[in-house]
């Protein structure tokens, strides 16, 4: 698609959750991977498709929301050992710079706070299309990724194995399947 097709595109969305993931990987017992998301957000975007420099992402995660399929882990991750859910129910992500980097590549940076830090983060994105569903919304979906330490945000709980490494790896994967409706 080329930008003049983008500029169609142009306008103010909100993210639909039911069909949007926002997952991560992190690896286990330095052995394996597992894999979790999170089940209750809301966000907006702004699209500039002449000027994709002036888009923006907003996005609000509840942290209870977390599920990596096993409950007793997520009781864990939402305890004082990792996210401390109690005192830090949300993590946000405010966007502060847009590029478009050719083809149907795009990166967002912007302010990433987990237990009231904030951070840096760089996501890079596949924009997949757009579409009018079958309710005459008008649709467009985009692919990220991105990687952090998850130590930078006071998330250092962990525990040594016998065979030398740690249980639980300070590298996240996160990982964005974003779909977004245009508000009227």
């Amino acid at each position: 698609m080329t930008n003049t097709d983008l500029t169609a595109l142009t306008g103010d969305y909100t993210i639909d959750p039911s069909h949007s993931t926002i997952g991560f990987t992190v690896r286990h017992a330095m052995v394996t991977n597992v894999k979790g998301k999170f089940d209750e957000f809301s966000g907006s975007l702004h699209l500039d498709g002449g000027d994709p420099s002036q888009s923006t992402a907003s996005i609000d995660v509840k942290m209870d929301s977390i599920d990596t399929g096993a409950p007793d882990r997520d009781g864990h991750l939402k305890s004082a050992d990792f996210f401390k859910t109690d005192e830090f129910p949300t993590m946000t992500f405010r966007s502060t710079k847009a590029e478009a980097l050719g083809d149907e590549d795009y990166r967002i940076t912007g302010d990433l706070t987990i237990l009231g830090t904030t951070k840096p983060l760089t996501i890079d994105l596949e924009f997949n299309g757009a579409a009018k569903d079958p309710f005459g919304n008008e649709r467009v979906g985009f692919e990220g990724k991105a990687e952090i330490k998850r130590s930078e945000w006071g998330l250092t709980w962990n525990a040594a194995l016998e065979t030398g490494g740690v249980l639980v790896s300070d590298k996240i994967k996160l990982h964005f399947d974003i779909s977004a409706i245009k508000n009227a």
